[in-house]
């Protein structure tokens, strides 16, 4: 869809009342969303071989651990990985939204156990279909919410999607209330969400405008924080939270993505940045309390 009327279809949706709105939204993002809960699932995959590689290089077992995910998304995906393949003890995944649907939870159960060849049995007593072990806690706000003792905090493509601010007093909180030792990892992608299913649109589009001007294009629907790779750099290590691995993506000088974010006129807020730092995407970065 042309990111413009993207643009205009959230903007009528956010005109609508409370729960509304989310329904609608819902609604249209399954109309459009053609990928099968096997594609979904499928997606998901490298995330879990890319972050057992680094924590194998860092020598951290995550077997008989307690995970803390920020960030359900739509399904218990990296739950399941986190339980079935690093054996986790067990897992708790929170969500500013709810998400999750039974009847979607035991088509993954079964595709999951397929695909894999683990015994997934729900729990009976599990409005989602859950297995036990997997502790789906939706409405749940991280930033104002204590968090429970874990031995590793997980997110996938969540920062960019924060306030400014809340992302800098979650990362306070991290460092008061996480034992020290605890590993932090961040799966981080700061490109224009405008930009999916409209590739006339440079993945840092967004970088021209002001704080003014972007707050009157963004909705709920599809935040952006904007921030770059140095200013979360800044975050983590105002609080002191050591960087044991950081690895990203940069564009290709010559790159047809590169040519169009090149054509970009930058906003006076970003130009002290490097074309590196400014494109950074598909970040890992795994912080130490």
């Amino acid at each position: 869809m042309n990111h413009k009327i993207k643009t205009i279809l959230f903007k009528t949706l956010a005109l609508l009342p409370n729960k509304v709105d989310d329904y609608c939204y819902h609604k249209i993002q399954r109309y459009f969303d053609k990928s099968t809960l096997e594609d979904r699932l499928n997606s998901v995959e490298p995330t879990y071989l890319r972050l057992l590689k680094v924590l194998n290089e860092l020598n951290f077992d995550l077997k008989d651990k307690t995970i803390f995910e920020l960030g359900s998304g739509w399904f218990p995906a990296m739950p399941y990985f986190f339980k079935y393949k690093f054996r986790a003890k067990n897992v708790i995944t929170v969500d500013i939204n709810r998400h999750f649907k039974k009847e979607t939870v035991l088509k993954i159960n079964a595709l999951f156990s397929n695909k894999y060849k683990q015994e997934i049995i729900p729990d009976l007593n599990n409005e989602y279909g859950l297995p036990k072990e997997i502790d789906y806690k939706p409405n749940y706000n991280a930033v104002i919410n204590d968090f429970p003792a874990v031995d590793f905090l997980f997110s996938r493509y969540v920062l960019s999607h924060m306030n400014e601010n809340d992302v800098d007093v979650l990362h306070n909180n991290i460092k008061d209330q996480l034992k020290k030792g605890t590993l932090v990892a961040h799966f981080i992608s700061p490109s224009d969400l405008r930009q999916h299913g409209d590739n006339t649109l440079s993945l840092q589009d967004f970088l021209k405008y002001s704080k003014e001007e972007w707050s009157k294009i963004r909705t709920k629907f599809d935040y952006h924080n904007r921030f770059r790779l140095p200013q979360f750099v800044e975050i983590f290590k105002k609080y002191d939270l050591e960087i044991v691995h950081l690895d990203y993506e940069s564009l290709e000088k010559g790159s047809a993505r590169y040519e169009l974010f090149k054509k970009i006129k930058l906003h006076d807020d970003f130009i002290k940045y490097t074309d590196e730092e400014l494109t950074a995407g598909n970040i890992l970065i795994v912080l130490k309390v």
